[in-house]
């Protein structure tokens, strides 16, 4: 019964409903009033006999007989036309301020929230994401409106901080190798520094870092418009971890951590894209590498649970602080907030394992791992 009160036209008719009848007993009172006051005046001009009389019918109910009538007619003064019109009069001047109080009480009520939604949306429509509409209820279909309304505005002052952000992040990652190739082939233009392989090498590097992030821009821009393809078929997730750990046996020796691979009973297929698996994959392992290396060990855990494919990627680095554990799969995001390239990447890798995990219809989260590192777990549903 509350869910249908809460409705805006039930709540509108009530109101107006409730004006109506407010209105209507202040102009029967106001009647009443009017009524007494001339038969106390009528009642007042009565010669003391007529009174006595007068009085004597009316204890014995015997207001409305001839005697009475003839009392009536003979000492009150003007004609019932008249009486009825000033009452009438009086009325209005009573009821029609009271009416119209009531009625722009009760418009002033039901339409506040549209009025503060109209505000708040000329102030975004200027730029100003901070604004929110006000409502005075919480429950009805306003209620939810303005909150709908709060949680868009919320939505865009999300996005606006992230796109300076992201706008910040790009122009700093772009500006440096840009910077470094600009400086050193100046040099050598210059005959400053000799063109040699191992200089063409530092510029490949460069060079390679630039591909990697516009690749990786591509990616996420592509999966957030809806286009990134994906093609899916049976996949043994088991051969697909050895192989990347084969291929990354060499650097990960090179920095001194040693893999391990756990795998808990068996492991059915998947039905996944195995291009995007090993580049979710490799994006775990590089993480790895660049922040966990002191920790000398690096694990990966399959195991079957339910209808999920649980994999997850360990490490025995200095771990993650706890208010980095929500913001880790932003973009850019970097332990090191003065993005010094020494001791991270560009912040898009474990953003891009988000956006894949999703895409395939997986889940993914973050906490702390045995050996006191992060551990990345990764849920697969099995289709």
């Amino acid at each position: 019964m509350a869910r249908y009160l809460d409705r805006i036209w039930i709540r509108f008719g009530l109101g107006i409903a409730a004006t109506v009848l407010v209105t209507m007993g202040v102009m029967a009172l106001t009647s009443f009033v009017y009524g007494k006051i001339e038969f106390e005046r009528f009642h007042a001009r009565l010669p003391e006999s007529v009174r006595i009389e007068f009085d004597l019918l009316n204890k014995r109910d015997l207001d409305d007989s001839p005697r009475a009538i003839e009392i009536y007619r003979q000492y009150w003064q003007g004609n019932d036309w008249d009486t009825d019109v000033y009452a009438i009069i009086i009325d209005l001047l009573v009821c029609l301020p009271f009416g119209l109080v009531a009625g722009l009480w009760t418009s002033r009520m039901i339409t506040q929230p549209v009025q503060s939604i109209a505000e708040a949306a000329h102030r975004v429509a200027l730029g100003d994401f901070s604004v929110r509409a006000h409502s005075k209820s919480s429950g009805g279909e306003m209620g939810s409106l303005v909150n709908d309304f709060n949680h868009m505005t919320d939505a865009l002052e999300t996005l606006e901080r992230e796109r300076k952000s992201t706008m910040a992040a790009i122009s700093h990652e772009l500006r440096t190798p840009l910077a470094v190739l600009q400086a050193r082939l100046h040099a050598i233009c210059d005959g400053v520094i000799p063109s040699e392989p191992k200089e063409f090498s530092r510029l490949l590097e460069q060079v390679q870092h630039l591909t990697r992030l516009v690749g990786d821009l591509h990616t996420l821009s592509v999966a957030d418009a809806g286009r990134l393809s994906l093609h899916r078929k049976e996949l043994d997730l088991v051969t697909l971890v050895r192989d990347v750990l084969d291929k990354y046996a060499s650097r990960l020796a090179a920095h001194g951590m040693q893999a391990e691979l756990l795998l808990h009973g068996d492991i059915p297929l998947l039905h996944a894209d195995p291009d995007r698996m090993h580049q979710m994959l490799n994006n775990l392992i590089e993480n790895a590498l660049q922040y966990a290396q002191s920790g000398g060990w690096l694990g990966i855990e399959l195991q079957h649970a339910d209808q999920y494919v649980i994999l997850a990627v360990s490490d025995a680095g200095e771990g993650l602080p706890a208010e980095s554990e929500t913001q880790i799969f932003e973009r850019f995001q970097r332990r090191d907030p003065s993005r010094n390239r020494a001791t991270g990447g560009s912040g898009l890798g474990l953003s891009i394992v988000r956006t894949l995990v999703e895409l395939q219809g997986g889940q993914i989260a973050v906490d702390k791992a045995v050996r006191g590192g992060a551990r990345f777990t990764i849920k697969f549903p099995l289709l």
